[in-house]
């Protein structure tokens, strides 16, 4: 088992009601259902950066699918189902041998 390390935070009620619901109906633990959505968050916002910096030239498409934390094929499907444009020269080519 993965050690865990306590967290705090203050959530507003609505919130916490909407996580309570998917707990009952999941029959899951509070906690639990919070790690699986800090999981998710976490995984679309670094997939979000990782396709900001793509397209904005400031990263490879190997050097993206890293900060995103995929393959490069999974990268390149999250790519084609965005619909962002693959660009991949020479440039890239160097930065990802490098």
């Amino acid at each position: 088992m993965e050690y865990m390390r306590v967290l705090t935070l203050r959530v507003p009620e609505d919130l916490l009601e909407r996580i309570d619901e998917i707990a009952k109906r999941e029959g899951k633990e509070r906690s639990e259902v919070i790690r699986e959505l800090l999981r998710i968050g976490l995984r679309d916002k670094l997939i979000e950066d990782a396709l900001k910096a793509y397209r904005e030239g400031k990263v490879s498409m190997w050097k993206a699918a890293k900060i995103a934390g995929l393959s490069l094929w999974e990268f390149v499907e999250i790519l084609k189902e965005k619909g962002v444009e693959i660009q991949y020269g020479l440039r890239e080519l160097e930065e990802d041998i490098s």
